[in-house]
């Protein structure tokens, strides 16, 4: 059986959110232990400021913390932070980077990132809408679950702003509600499952 690092299915949990998100995020990380086998990819809305996520998540986890970029190889154990101004894909094992493809309006880099995991990606997915506004994400769980994976929405009640996770729920395709350290115990609970 090949190194551990070279397998490329793995579990990819991706959290998705924006305004408020950085609460949710801390308080999911704080929850996870850093030997579970599974990437964290957080995608987060951010189009103009750059993301200072990936400088103040560490204190919050002790898996490795790294901002993406371009081919970086994706692995377990880590948590990834999509940078401002892209739209974010997989390919090869691999992130890849693009312009970000809907620049004005709210931006669906969730949506994006969700479809390609669901093409190109082996191993098993969950998807997290976490605070923010708009519904970005909500578009891609039906495709998410079509291929196997766990949809989960923050609790609309612990959001800072509630409507990402409201229009993630609405669309009928997820399968848990959950304050952000019931997610964290769902995603050990999944991690453990698929070891």
């Amino acid at each position: 059986m090949p190194a551990r690092s070279a397998r490329k299915d793995f579990p990819i949990v991706c959290a998705g959110g924006s305004a408020g998100g950085l609460d949710a995020y801390t308080r999911l990380l704080r929850h996870l232990p850093a030997d579970m086998g599974v990437a964290i990819v957080i995608v987060n809305h951010l189009r103009t400021v750059a993301t200072l996520l990936h400088e103040i998540l560490p204190t919050y986890t002790r898996m490795p913390v790294e901002l993406i970029t371009e081919k970086l190889d994706i692995e377990p154990d880590h948590v990834f932070i999509i940078p401002e101004q892209r739209d974010l894909h997989v390919l090869d094992g691999e992130f890849r980077l693009k312009p970000i493809s809907k620049p004005r309006g709210w931006p669906d880099v969730i949506t994006v990132f969700l479809r390609s995991l669901t093409e190109h990606w082996d191993g098993k997915l969950v998807a997290v809408i976490v605070s923010g506004y708009d519904g970005d994400g909500a578009a891609a769980l039906r495709g998410i679950k079509d291929v196997g994976g766990i949809t989960i929405a923050q609790k609309p009640e612990t959001a800072a702003q509630p409507d990402m996770p409201e229009s993630a729920v609405a669309s009928g395709f997820v399968d848990f509600i959950l304050s952000p350290e019931d997610i964290a115990k769902e995603i050990v609970r999944i991690a453990h499952a698929t070891a």
